[in-house]
């Protein structure tokens, strides 16, 4: 089968940081979906693992957590899916990723693909709805926030494809006063049509930004970005006993300025379950499932902003590229596989 990857970790400028492959079929068993994969998205993680991790000698890493495709073959203990089935899903860190033509997933962290999207509009979405979900429903549980006390949320890089998503989720599930940041026109206006009530500029001092809009705070942030560069002023505009969640992964963060007023902090990755396969799996389909019944519903859309024809080295390069330029908004997905 056709696959990409790549056999060391190099700057994504030269041409074998990804490389078109011919790998083994695999074969489907126990709970795995074996997957004929029709479109993938590209996030920043694929940029991490690609530029740090190192193939064991002669081996390829196949990168890849977004996809969306159609069920070929089901291991004897899978259930609740058949061959034909379309799907889509994020993975497993710990396995072969979404970069080739047949991939294996485990059953209970994909669903049933929205009826209304085609496969390239499907895929911009598993991983980024899995990490927004679980950091607004799971981390920060803004479920229980008092809707008398006004409560808000600032979303730290509101234009990116975990941004997105969530600002649609606060928006249109909750109660809460929704905020992001961006600094261009173009990502400004993104945010507000992804559903955020205000924008305002993360180079500019927040709190007056946010004063200016008759918010004396904000009860909730989202870390998505620069975490440690912001900490300062995400400390200074949270209400006393206020909640942080964060995705990025700054290499210091001193939380003990969170302590004078109480605040909570809490980290989300969406690889958890499958990393250490943990109990909660299935909730990954069960919130998989949920969101396609939404995205069906017209609740949530689809956060594709860039569609690429062919999933080849060449192309995945490019897409690669593009999130490092850290410009990208939304999500770029590639679909189809050349002849």
């Amino acid at each position: 089968m056709k696959a990409i990857g790549f056999q060391q970790p190099l700057p994504i400028t030269h041409p074998d940081a990804l490389q078109d492959l011919e790998l083994p079929e695999p074969v489907a068993a126990g709970r795995d979906l074996l997957v004929e994969v029709q479109a993938v998205s590209v996030n920043p993680v694929d940029v991490k693992v690609r530029a740090s991790a190192q193939p064991a000698d002669g081996m390829a890493r196949v990168l890849g957590w977004d996809a969306a495709g159609i069920v070929r073959a089901v291991g004897e203990q899978v259930q609740g899916f058949a061959v034909g089935d379309r799907v889509w899903y994020a993975g497993a860190l710990n396995r072969p990723g979404s970069n080739a033509q047949l991939q294996l997933v485990d059953a209970s962290i994909a669903a049933p693909a929205p009826r209304s999207l085609d496969f390239a509009r499907a895929a911009a979405l598993p991983l980024t709805l899995l990490t927004a979900w679980e950091l607004l429903f799971e981390r920060l549980q803004v479920q229980t926030a008092d809707l008398t006390q006004a409560p808000s949320l600032l979303v730290v890089g509101a234009a990116g494809g975990v941004g997105s998503i969530l600002l649609q989720l606060a928006r249109q599930l909750t109660g809460l006063t929704v905020v992001g940041t961006a600094s261009r026109p173009a990502t400004r206006e993104w945010a507000l049509q992804q559903g955020a009530h205000h924008v305002i500029d993360h180079h500019r001092p927040w709190a007056a930004q946010l004063q200016a809009l008759g918010l004396a705070d904000v009860t909730h942030v989202a870390g998505l970005t620069h975490t440690a560069d912001h900490l300062a002023q995400i400390v200074e505009v949270l209400r006393p006993e206020g909640h942080l969640a964060l995705i990025d992964d700054p290499e210091q963060l001193d939380i003990r300025a969170l302590k004078p007023k109480s605040l909570s902090v809490h980290w989300e990755l969406m690889f958890t379950p499958t990393l250490f396969q943990t109990r909660t799996m299935a909730r990954q389909h069960a919130i998989l499932r949920r969101g396609a019944e939404l995205v069906d519903a017209g609740v949530l859309k689809s956060t594709l902003t860039e569609r690429i024809e062919g999933i080849s080295a060449a192309n995945l390069r490019r897409a690669h590229a593009q999130i490092e330029s850290g410009t990208s908004c939304g999500k770029i997905v590639l679909a189809g596989w050349p002849a």
